[in-house]
């Protein structure tokens, strides 16, 4: 079929359509930034290629001043995109992850994973898990990647994500805890920065919208459209990937701290909270803390960086990730 004459099967609006000869237009996210050794940022960054066999890979960030007898904290970054959008490529969060790098003073793995519809979940799990199983692999001194091998401080290892990829740091680090990451890796904590984790309870009813073919249900309980699209094999508002009070490990959540960013006008708001209490009752021996912003939508900081609220959420992240641990 031609594509000029083809229909759209499925629109995310405002930044994704698929068509019904298979074409897959993304309206962000798509731009390159190309990495710098010595960037006038005052950060180095250099991609590498984790699996060949599946095209994982990942931007790896550095100051460029780098004390050699001092060690920085790891963090592994997943970014957000409704797990169909985006990479660490893009303008958006190679800048975003540039600022957080030098404002921490961190090593950052930002982490390129497959994205549905051409792959669907659980598609991006697997990638990010093998990203950070590779990332912390360098915890002897003997990895592929000097960086990691000279700089990073695997006793302070981090993960964050916003949207689609703080539901990514939530399951990885379960799975941390459950698989454990290796000798001499310590999972401090997790940042989740207005994490998707789906609809609010099992009587809202999301039904797929009625263009979508290939099977689907009309609807299932408490099931959103995207989560449907991105993962068709999905069981439903049970399937613990995107329902963490449906998880019985949650408890094994592998880290010390987690800290949770909500915003006031997000849709995924009540959600937030809800992993935040859910966590709380689960019977995990750590330390969880929430901040809301006043007056904010979905991912603010992504598209207005400079403004005050954007930056007082960075200096969180900073504060987050340097405190002390005893």
């Amino acid at each position: 079929m031609d594509s000029t004459t083809a229909e759209v099967l499925y629109f995310f609006p405002p930044f994704l359509r698929v068509y019904t000869d298979g074409r897959v237009e993304r309206l962000a996210g798509t731009d390159v930034v190309p990495p710098s050794i010595n960037s006038e940022t005052g950060v180095s960054t250099k991609d590498v290629v984790i699996a060949p066999e599946t095209g994982v890979s990942a931007r790896l960030f550095k100051p460029i001043s780098v004390n050699p007898e001092r060690r920085l904290p790891l963090l592994v970054y997943f970014h957000g995109g409704g797990f169909s959008l985006c990479s660490p490529y893009c303008s958006m969060y190679h800048n975003y992850i540039t600022s957080l790098v030098l404002a921490g003073q961190v090593i950052a793995v930002s982490v390129d994973y497959r994205l549905a519809p051409e792959s669907p979940l659980p598609a991006a799990y697997e990638d990010s898990w093998t990203a950070l199983q590779w990332a912390v692999s360098h915890s002897d001194g003997q990895g592929s990647e000097p960086w990691l091998n000279d700089h990073a401080d695997f006793r302070r290892v981090f993960l964050a994500g916003d949207s689609a990829g703080g539901n990514i740091s939530h399951n990885l680090a379960v799975q941390a805890g459950v698989d454990g990451l290796g000798g001499g890796v310590k999972l401090r904590g997790i940042c989740l920065i207005h994490p998707y984790f789906g609809r609010k309870s099992e009587h809202d009813v999301g039904k797929v919208d009625g263009n979508i073919t290939g099977g689907r249900p009309e609807e299932r309980p408490g099931v959103d459209n995207r989560w449907l699209y991105v993962c068709p094999t999905t069981s439903g508002f049970n399937d613990r990937r995107m329902n963490p009070a449906a998880d019985e490990r949650l408890w094994r959540l592998g880290c010390d701290k987690v800290l949770v960013f909500v915003a006031e006008k997000d849709v995924l708001r009540e959600r937030g909270w809800f992993y935040y209490e859910t966590l709380g009752k689960s019977g995990w021996n750590g330390e969880a803390e929430i901040m809301e912003t006043e007056g904010e939508k979905h991912v603010f900081h992504l598209f207005e960086p400079s403004s005050e609220r954007a930056v007082n959420l960075m200096t969180r992240i900073v504060s987050f990730i340097n405190q002390e641990f005893v």
